[in-house]
């Protein structure tokens, strides 16, 4: 079954939360902000990922590149357009919400 991922990204910890393709939570944790702890619990929790995403920020190209390498598909979204998509949202929980814009494809992936 397709797994859908949203990293929420802070300098200390990344939240992530993990949907199946209908849109049911499988996973939600938090780890250090490394490559090798988020690539570990991925692997772990997320093995069928169809798209993981996240916002554009100051760690956003360092991650992208890290976890393209580690083969993992990463996307790496609009942080303005992913802004105004959660803040439509009544309970605020960025990585929830941006791993139900990856399983919708509701999103505008950062140039």
């Amino acid at each position: 079954m397709k797994q859908y991922v949203g990293l929420d990204i802070s300098m200390e910890e990344t939240s992530i939360c993990v949907l199946d393709q209908t849109g049911g939570l499988t996973f939600e944790g938090c780890v250090p902000t490394n490559p090798e702890a988020i690539a570990k619990l991925l692997r772990r929790h997320a093995g069928n990922a169809e798209r993981i995403v996240f916002e554009t920020g100051s760690l956003s190209n360092w991650l992208w590149h890290q976890l393209r390498a580690l083969g993992f598909p990463v996307i790496c979204l609009d942080a303005r357009h992913a802004n105004a998509a959660l803040s439509m949202r009544i309970n605020k929980n960025d990585a929830k919400g941006l791993a139900e814009m990856a399983r919708m494809g509701w999103y505008r992936e950062a140039p």
